[in-house]
C-alpha cells in the first residue's frame, strides 16, 4: 500500500475501515463504513419540515463570502442577531451592515478560533450560517445542531467520508437540518432546465457533466482572504477539491436521493504544474512559499455511475488559464442542454443539427425567478442565485416546509472529494459511495426545486 493511500485511509477513519477488511485482493473499493456509523442515530430527516417561524440567525465567518451572504440575507429581511469571525474588523464591518439595514446591532464573537462555541450556545437563534475555511465547516455545523440550531454550511460541507457521516448522524440525532449552501442549484439556467427535465422534455435521462473550471491562481497566492488557507489544501491532497458547484445541479436533474443514487466513482488527475509555474513567474526566490510542495493535479476528472445506470463526468481545475465554466450538461433520449454558453438541442427542432438558444423556453422559468428575479439580479451575488437560494431557505423556514436540500444531499455531493482521492491513490480503481440515506433514496421522486409552485 502506498503512503498516499495510507493517508487517504486515515481520512476515512482507517481503524474502523480496516476492521471491516476494506481492501480486497482484486483492488480497492470503499465499503459501507462500519456498522456503528451506518446505523440510524435518529429518525430520518428526509421530508422533515421546519417548525414555522421567522428565523433568528447567527453567522460564523464574515469575510468576503460571509459578507456577501449577509447582504443578501438583509435584502430578504432576515433577522441577524450574532456575528462571529477571528478577524474583529470583519465582524465589525458586518455589524455595521446590519445596523445600516435598520436592525439592532448584533453581538460579536471574535475571541479566537472557538468563539463560535459561544455563538451556537445562545438560546435565541434558530439558524447558524457557516462561511469559514473548509476545515471548520463540520465542527461548527455539529456544534450548532448539538445546541438545537439548524445549520447552513458553505461548500463543500465536508472533506472526509467520516465527516460526511458525522453531519448525517448529528442531524438525525438532534433532529436539526444541515443544508449545504449550493447556490448553483438556484441559477436561472439551472432551475429552468431542471423544470424541463422534470417535465420530460429531454426524455429518459442518460448522462450529465458538471465542473468547476475557474482560474484562481491570483486568489490562491493572495496574502488575504482565501489565499491565507485555500492554497494549503493543494499541498495536502490530490483529487477533486471542490466538487459541488458542478455536481449539485446535475444531481437534481437526475433525481439523486430521489429515485436514484450515486453508486461508484472512478477518478484521474493530470500532473501538477499550474501553481509551480505561477509561483515561478510571480514570487521572488526569497518568498517562504517556495518551500511549499503542491500535489493536487491541475485537472481532476471523474466518472460517476448511478444505481440506475446513468453516468456523470465531473471535473475540477483552478490553477490554469481557463474561462469560467461549470459545464452543466444534461442529455436524454429526446435532447441535450449544455452551458457556457447555454445552448439546447431537442429532437426535431428547427435548424438541422445547429444548437438553439434557451430563449424560446422562457415559459419554463422557475417561479422563484419570476417573482424575485429582478431584485436578485440587482443584488448580484453570482448573477442572482445567491439571493434566490437564501430567499428560498428563509421561505421554507417561515412557512414550515422541508428544505430543498438536506443533510443527505450535503454529504453525498461532498463525497466525491474524498472518494476521488481514494480512487486516485489506488490507480483509478472504482470507489463506492456510502448510502447516506440508509436505503431511503426511493422515498422521493424529484427535487422540491423542480416541483415548487
Amino acid at each position: 500500500m502506498s503512503d498516499e493511500l495510507r493517508g487517504v485511509l486515515d481520512d476515512l477513519s482507517r481503524r474502523n475501515f480496516l476492521r471491516l477488511g476494506g481492501i480486497t485482493a482484486v483492488g480497492m473499493s470503499v465499503p459501507q463504513l462500519h456498522a456503528e456509523a451506518a446505523k440510524p442515530h435518529g429518525a430520518s430527516m428526509i421530508g422533515k419540515p421546519f417548525a414555522a417561524k421567522n428565523p433568528k440567525i447567527g453567522i460564523v465567518g464574515t469575510g468576503g463570502r460571509g459578507t456577501s451572504l449577509l447582504e443578501n440575507l438583509l435584502a430578504a429581511d432576515a433577522q441577524i442577531l450574532a456575528l462571529c469571525d477571528v478577524v474583529p474588523q470583519h465582524a465589525e464591518h458586518a455589524q455595521s451592515l446590519v445596523v445600516k439595514a435598520g436592525q439592532p446591532s448584533p453581538e460579536l464573537y471574535t475571541k479566537g478560533d472557538h468563539a463560535f462555541e459561544s455563538l451556537v450556545a445562545r438560546d435565541d437563534l434558530d439558524l447558524v450560517i457557516i462561511a469559514t475555511p473548509w476545515n471548520w465547516h463540520v465542527p461548527i455545523a455539529v456544534a450548532a445542531m448539538t445546541h438545537g440550531k439548524h445549520a447552513a454550511v458553505e461548500v463543500p460541507a465536508a472533506t472526509t467520508i467520516e465527516d460526511c457521516w458525522k453531519l448525517v448522524n448529528t442531524s438525525e440525532r438532534t433532529q436539526r437540518h444541515c443544508m449545504m449552501l449550493e447556490n448553483c442549484c438556484y441559477g436561472y439556467n439551472e432551475t429552468l432546465i431542471l423544470r424541463m427535465t422534470h417535465e420530460g422534455l429531454f426524455g429518459d435521462l442518460l448522462y450529465g457533466e458538471g465542473a468547476y473550471l475557474h482560474d484562481l491562481r491570483e486568489e490562491l497566492f493572495s496574502d488575504k482572504g482565501e489565499g491565507l488557507w485555500r492554497r494549503t489544501v493543494h499541498t495536502e491532497r490530490n483529487g477533486n477539491l471542490y466538487p459541488t458547484h458542478g455536481l449539485g445541479p446535475v444531481a437534481n436533474y437526475m433525481g439523486i436521493q430521489r429515485g436514484d443514487r450515486f453508486d461508484y466513482i472512478v477518478s484521474m488527475s493530470t500532473p501538477q504544474r499550474g501553481l509551480d509555474d505561477y509561483r515561478k513567474a510571480h514570487l521572488p526566490s526569497s518568498d517562504p512559499r517556495w518551500s511549499e510542495r503542491y500535489i493536487t493535479g491541475d485537472m481532476s476528472t471523474s466518472l460517476i455511475k448511478t444505481a440506475n445506470g446513468l453516468t456523470i463526468t465531473l471535473q475540477n481545475g483552478t490553477v490554469n488559464p481557463h474561462p469560467y465554466s461549470r459545464t452543466n450538461l444534461i442529455a436524454g433520449t429526446k435532447g441535450i442542454f449544455a452551458d457556457y454558453p447555454p445552448r439546447i438541442y431537442l429532437d426535431g427542432q428547427a435548424g438541422g443539427e445547429d444548437w438553439a438558444t434557451i430563449d424560446s423556453w422562457k415559459e419554463h422559468q422557475h417561479p422563484l425567478w419570476k417573482r424575485e428575479g429582478e431584485i436578485a439580479q440587482k443584488l448580484g451575488g453570482h448573477g442572482g442565485m445567491d439571493y434566490i437560494m437564501l430567499y428560498r431557505l428563509l421561505e421554507c423556514m417561515r412557512e414550515g416546509l422541508a428544505p430543498d436540500m438536506d443533510v443527505y444531499d450535503a454529504a453525498t455531493w461532498s463525497a466525491p472529494g474524498p472518494l476521488s482521492r481514494l480512487s486516485l491513490a489506488d490507480g483509478s480503481a472504482p470507489a463506492k459511495f456510502p448510502d447516506f440515506t440508509r436505503g431511503r433514496w426511493h422515498e422521493r421522486s424529484a427535487s422540491q426545486i423542480a416541483t415548487q409552485t
